[in-house]
């Protein structure tokens, strides 16, 4: 079986136009991914995108944030060729770093970063790979930094988990996915490692996180997230 990596590689010159086929709400999940950064829209907010893919979340917040600077980070190199190309007009702007995210450092220190977001590839990562990257990401934030993650998760039950899969294959199919276009999909979900909504929000509490919540559930697509507080200290007042 390829790695997560090669199949990225094999998938990026259609995957673009896929997307919209193959994540049923496409514009609500993203879109509910943005409209969640709690920041306002002329802040130079430093950003990494985890995952990032061709860009396609990069491109929503550095539309919604137009003085921002964003880094890409992706273990697919193919990926970020797409990424490239996408923002080509606008150098100096945006970084493109191919690294596996799940294994090396992150980048941004000293400084670190006002907003960490990442799009369907998070899921891709063993559970303890997921809580050692929110430990990292918590680390890579600025204070008073925020994550959002706009991911797959896992169905509660295993009712559930096969609600969401029938839905899921029901949509892509009323959408007007190919049989070609299905098959290289299900291939890719082979390296999925979904977890529940409810045990991620947990692990990014665990690794320091607060004002942790949930903006945005369609079957197994979710809008999750939280902020990094200050570590400096309140200064005591005496009346």
């Amino acid at each position: 079986m390829l790695g997560v990596g090669a199949l990225f590689d094999a998938a990026a010159p259609d995957y673009d136009g896929a997307r919209r086929m193959l994540v049923p709400g496409f514009d609500g999940f993203y879109g509910a991914a943005v409209e969640s950064v709690p920041f306002g829209r002329e802040e130079p907010l430093r950003v990494l995108d985890l995952g990032a893919g061709t860009g396609i979340l990069s491109a929503m917040v550095a539309g919604r944030f137009p003085k921002s600077r964003v880094t890409l980070v992706d273990i697919s190199v193919e990926m970020l060729r797409v990424a490239r190309r996408r923002f080509a007009g606008e150098q100096g702007r945006f970084e493109f770093r191919v690294m596996d995210h799940a294994r090396k450092p992150l980048p941004g220190k000293p400084r670190g970063y006002d907003l960490v977001v990442s799009a369907l590839s998070i899921h891709h990562l063993t559970h303890g790979d997921k809580r050692e990257l929110f430990d990292k990401i918590h680390g890579a934030l600025a204070d008073e930094g925020w994550f959002v993650n706009a991911d797959q998760v896992l169905g509660p039950t295993p009712e559930k988990e096969r609600e969401y899969g029938e839905d899921w294959l029901r949509r892509v199919k009323l959408a007007g996915a190919s049989d070609g276009e299905l098959s290289a999909a299900l291939a890719r979900m082979k390296a999925d490692k979904n977890a529940t909504l409810e045990a991620q929000m947990a692990w990014l509490r665990e690794a320091g996180f607060g004002s942790v919540e949930s903006s945005y559930e369609d079957g197994r697509f979710a809008v999750y997230g939280g902020r990094k507080g200050s570590r400096r200290r309140k200064e005591v007042t005496h009346d």
